[in-house]
């Protein structure tokens, strides 16, 4: 039986670009709020919260062994499915216990979930459409966002819904997303069949070092900026609702034309612009004594990030095209081994100074542009790096993980 003409692998993508945000905006967004009024969390818990957050991400590299008796498109469903569970659940378990367990299992439906659609996003598209395509994707996910805040807002000023029935909602609506997704979209075949083993190539070692100081550098926003919100300015779950929606908002409209300014500036222009702009944003939280101003970096921040995609769409570059399903869950864990101890190391830090939290930010910042520099203008296999090339074939250098 022939597809429908939207039954295609990017309109799949872009509905599951929709059911992420749906649960994880909610869970994100009430976060803050609800750890401080209901647990009474200080830094040190939140820290703590967010390294076993980062757990299921540090065990990316186990998605390659799920692979070998689960179907990658049939994975994703799964793991969007206990993200959603995760996620309906968090209301219910307002303790410190309850809340780690719960987070445990969002976010190892999350990481999971992040891991195999990385994976198939640059298996099933093209280089010359994937920055573009993954934009709009960013885009989508934006959107949702937008809707889910906008109910966020309403819900705490207007209809008064509790902790409970919105974590219920955002996970619940996944849920469904996910059987929708079920039942709609036929089975994809990848045009590479993929490598089922854990493998490192020594000439990816650019693409590691990129990954790892994202993951190193990414917590210093997810885990401080939103806190210090919360914990100096005083924002409120409507407060945070409104930053949120306009962040988005920005998302939504720039996140496209990002994706479609890296396909035609390259890799290691976009970049540079994102590193030099993280590390003047860095600073500026650590010495931000102005709500208003707060909430401009909050925004800025979220936008440079988009110019991350760069990272994945230079690896598509390089990379062995059977290798993207093995490489996705090694890149995830690799990106995960900072993100795990950042926090809680990071939340003993807060204690004693938040300035010293977002400074050591510009650091890992400024490292991750050095590294920038050295791709290539043009980066294709055996054209890896501007320095330290590997010597090794293209074709099998590298050694079994």
């Amino acid at each position: 039986m022939n597809n429908k003409s939207w039954q295609t692998p990017t309109n799949l993508l872009l509905v599951m670009s929709v059911a992420v945000p749906i649960a994880f905006a909610t869970w994100m967004a009430l976060l803050n709020n609800f750890v401080i009024e209901r647990a009474a969390f200080t830094g040190a818990e939140i820290g703590m919260l967010q390294s076993i957050r980062e757990i299921p991400g540090f065990l990316a590299f186990t998605a390659v062994l799920v692979l070998l008796v689960v179907k990658e498109q049939v994975f994703a469903y799964l793991s969007l499915a206990v993200m959603g569970l995760g996620v309906a659940l968090t209301g219910y378990f307002p303790s410190i216990v309850g809340l780690y367990l719960t987070t445990f299992l969002m976010s190892a439906g999350y990481h999971y979930y992040e891991t195999v659609k990385q994976s198939l996003s640059l298996q099933w598209l093209s280089i010359e459409e994937a920055p573009a395509v993954l934009g709009k994707l960013i885009a989508a996910g934006s959107l949702a966002s937008l809707f889910v805040y906008s109910f966020l807002w309403l819900a705490q000023e207007y209809f008064g819904l509790s902790y409970q029935t919105i974590y219920l909602l955002g996970g619940g609506i996944c849920l469904v997303l996910v059987l929708i997704m079920w039942l709609a979209f036929p089975q994809f075949e990848s045009k590479t069949p993929q490598r089922k083993h854990l493998l490192m190539r020594k000439r990816y070692w650019l693409y590691y070092a990129l990954t790892f100081m994202g993951g190193a550098r990414r917590q210093i926003f997810v885990v401080f900026a939103g806190f210090l919100m919360v914990e100096k300015f005083g924002y409120s779950v409507s407060n945070i609702a409104a930053l949120y929606l306009i962040n988005h908002l920005f998302n939504w409209i720039f996140a496209a034309r990002i994706g479609a300014l890296v396909g035609r500036i390259g890799e290691r222009r976009a970049l540079t612009f994102e590193y030099c702009g993280l590390m003047c944003v860095f600073t500026a939280y650590a010495f931000v004594n102005d709500a208003t101003w707060a909430a401009g970096l909050y925004v800025l921040d979220h936008l440079f990030f988009s110019l991350a995609i760069a990272i994945k769409t230079y690896f598509q570059k390089i990379a062995d095209p059977a290798d993207m399903a093995s490489t996705a869950g090694v890149s995830f864990t690799i990106n995960h081994i900072a993100a795990v101890v950042i926090p809680a190391l990071f939340g003993l830090i807060w204690l004693v100074s938040p300035m010293v939290v977002f400074l050591l930010g510009t650091a890992m910042a400024a490292i991750s542009l050095v590294l920038a520099r050295n791709i290539p203008l043009r980066p294709a296999p055996g054209n890896e790096v501007v320095l330290g090339k590997v010597t090794a074939s293209v074709q099998q250098s590298g050694s079994a993980a």
